[in-house]
């Protein structure tokens, strides 16, 4: 019997089986802003196989069930103070340090392929306006949102609550603004294809890029799928 089907909504496919994340990054499908939609409609957006995107998932999901030594957690059921710092030690560590990594990596380039290559200045102006967005939001989250569920997670507070509950929102446009930008790097490196006349520096920008996005990708849907649900969740029933 099959574990997932194609009405369900990407994002709780995602949450439930995080492994899934592999395959919808493979296939394009949004997981993390676009999390909300079902599989079906992103299967007929991109004009996928239904029937194989299905069987990749739930074989992908029967060899995870019959590994017994898996260690893989589910966020929808550990400690929320757990799952923050997880999001903090893992996502967040990992953008403070390759943002300036990539960021010198972008420029590098465009200063040595600038020229036969116009598109770069395109992508060096949206890396670093991303750059920009996500240091700002990791700040926000890090001096805002965080301390508040640290200290709801200590006192059970409904006030310490309402404060993490109340930038969701914000935080949530600003995720929206980062897959934007995501995109569009992916148009503008038509999905980050090596020209034949380029050095080992562009094709290790242009990994490093496709690396932000995938762990981007996952680091947006514990937030958008699984923690701000699960905060919403504990608000409405202290409500």
């Amino acid at each position: 019997m099959s574990k997932f089907n194609s009405s369900e909504r990407i994002g709780e496919i995602v949450a439930k089986f995080p492994k899934a994340a592999d395959i919808f990054i493979e296939n394009k499908i949004d997981f993390c802003c676009g999390g909300d939609r079902s599989l079906i409609v992103a299967i007929e957006e991109k004009g996928l196989n239904e029937t194989k995107i299905l069987d990749d998932l739930n074989k992908l999901y029967e060899e995870f069930a019959n590994n017994l030594d898996s260690k893989d957690i589910n966020w929808q059921e550990a400690p929320i103070i757990e799952l923050v710092e997880y999001i903090i030690n893992k996502h967040h560590a990992y953008l403070w340090d390759e943002l300036p990594r990539i960021s010198k990596l972008t420029t590098t380039i465009l200063k040595v392929h600038g020229q036969s290559h116009p598109e770069l200045s395109k992508v060096h102006k949206l890396f670093n306006t991303l750059k920009m967005e996500l240091e700002e939001h990791l700040n926000k989250e890090e001096t805002m949102q965080y301390p508040a569920v640290r200290e709801y997670a200590r006192t059970k507070s409904y006030a310490d609550l309402e404060r993490a509950i109340n930038i969701i929102n914000e935080l949530e446009k600003e995720h929206t603004g980062a897959g934007d930008i995501l995109k569009e790097l992916r148009i503008v490196t038509d999905d980050y294809k090596i020209p034949d006349d380029v050095c080992p520096t562009f094709e290790l920008t242009y990994e490093k890029l496709q690396e932000m996005e995938s762990d981007l990708f996952k680091h947006i849907h514990l937030e958008n799928n699984i923690l701000f649900p699960r905060l919403r969740q504990l608000f409405g029933n202290k409500a």
